[in-house]
């Protein structure tokens, strides 16, 4: 393995070491600090962690930085020869194998660090110029995103404070899922999965993971982020689904009626309902999160920002529309929309929304959410909070993804899980 120390790493080791890079981004010589345990961890040294927790198997710090001097240098083999083959004229080519040059093995391999340095590079011959890919400036909002709030609807909307009291609830439907490990939803009967389709017809991620015919979810997180001191800073995940692997010996997802999940989301015009009733019924699934509130390790302040990331991935180039409501009781309390245009990498095309600041509602109701004395009293509050996603083609209006999102409070050591169902309606 081109002098690979470590010697092989199966395939679940670098499924949780590429989860692992996508988590913690270069950062130098700088340390990060976990919330949960107060340590200083080097970036490696996170990924090893990472790697251990994810598999139970120990891959030590040396042995990340070997095998990721070894993808870089396979990666910058790779990008030198598609800029030899690129119609670029000597002086470009030159600037960015110079560029190259300077980055650390940790950047080469981490895409969100090397396309600030190296020109996009097709998989295939592309002669299209790719002007219309938007780059976003990390930490900031892109120029294509919009926010739209309707904060207790009747009253002015806006991004003022609001003070929406939380109160425990009565019996909650999802109290009778055990964690931490994720497990079918007892309350929602599942159905049996639909006969394997073809592989040559299908791809393998399509039934195993969150993705339409036409688009796939990558990656979502929602996150505190803490400045300790200016070298510093600490990350507390919320909920988070990483990018996954999938291989056609793997189970299909599990389906749940839809029906039964109908009085959770708004039945207005746009509604859930009308939305699975316009289809394609193939792009519509439910997220069960169990939620990991334990930050208690970081100080919350004025300083700290939250945010949501994710990232989706089609073969078609689209401009897409994300919109994303929470709902309680039923009822659309906020929405925020959000566009983004395609990057084309490895011949797909990539739309990432980084960072989008999480609105003001959202804080104030986790704030409040923690502050309540027992896990019972969470979950009955989460009972009756849902988020509903819905992507959509921006130009056709088609829905490319639509995603449920329920919850509970995570009491597993190792932070956020979660179960992902096909909604269906039989």
């Amino acid at each position: 393995m081109e002098g690979d120390a470590e010697g092989v790493w199966s395939p679940d080791i670098e499924q949780s070491f590429q989860e692992a890079l996508a988590i913690y981004p270069p950062c130098g010589r700088r340390k990060i600090i976990l919330s949960d345990e107060g340590k200083m961890y080097g970036r490696n040294e996170l990924i090893a962690r990472y790697i251990k927790l994810r598999t139970g198997k120990t891959r030590t710090r040396k042995q990340v930085s070997s095998h990721l001097q070894v993808l870089a240098r396979r990666k910058s083999r790779e990008i030198q020869s598609k800029l030899k083959a690129m119609n670029l004229d000597q002086a470009s080519k030159d600037k960015a194998l110079q560029n190259m040059a300077a980055l650390s093995s940790a950047q080469i391999v981490s895409p969100s660090m090397l396309k600030t340095h190296v020109p996009p590079l097709p998989s295939a011959p592309y002669h299209q110029q790719p002007t219309f890919w938007s780059a976003t400036i990390p930490g900031q909002p892109g120029p294509s995103q919009e926010l739209i709030l309707e904060i207790n609807p009747g009253r002015s909307s806006g991004l003022g404070r609001t003070s929406h009291a939380i109160k425990p609830f009565a019996q909650s439907l999802y109290s009778s899922l055990p964690g931490p490990v994720p497990q079918p939803m007892s309350n929602y009967e599942p159905l049996a999965p639909p006969p394997a389709p073809a592989a040559t017809a299908v791809p393998v991620w399509q039934d195993r993971t969150i993705a339409s015919s036409k688009l796939r979810m990558l990656e979502y997180s929602a996150f505190m982020e803490v400045q300790r001191d200016p070298e510093n800073y600490s990350k507390h995940l919320f909920v988070h689904i990483g990018q996954t692997n999938p291989s056609y010996s793997d189970p299909l997802l599990e389906a749940v009626d839809i029906r039964q999940i109908y009085d959770k989301f708004p039945e207005k015009k746009g509604g859930l309902k009308e939305l699975y009733e316009k289809g394609p019924q193939n792009a519509f699934f439910l997220v069960k999160f169990w939620a990991d509130l334990n930050s208690s390790g970081m100080q919350d302040g004025p300083g700290s920002f939250y945010g949501v990331s994710s990232q989706y991935s089609s073969v078609e180039n689209m401009t897409i529309t994300v919109s994303t409501k929470v709902c309680s009781f039923g009822k659309q309390v906020v929405e925020k929309v959000e566009t983004e245009y395609a990057r084309l990498e490895g011949g797909k095309c990539v739309y990432r929304i980084h960072r989008s600041p999480m609105c003001e509602y959202m804080i104030n109701f986790i704030h409040k959410l923690k502050h309540l004395p027992e896990k019972y009293m969470m979950n009955s509050v989460l009972e009756n909070f849902t988020i509903l996603q819905v992507v959509t083609n921006r130009d056709t209006q088609e829905t490319l993804l639509c995603i449920a999102f329920v919850f509970e409070v995570s009491t597993s050591e190792h932070g956020a899980q979660y179960h992902v169902y096909r909604l269906v309606k039989d």
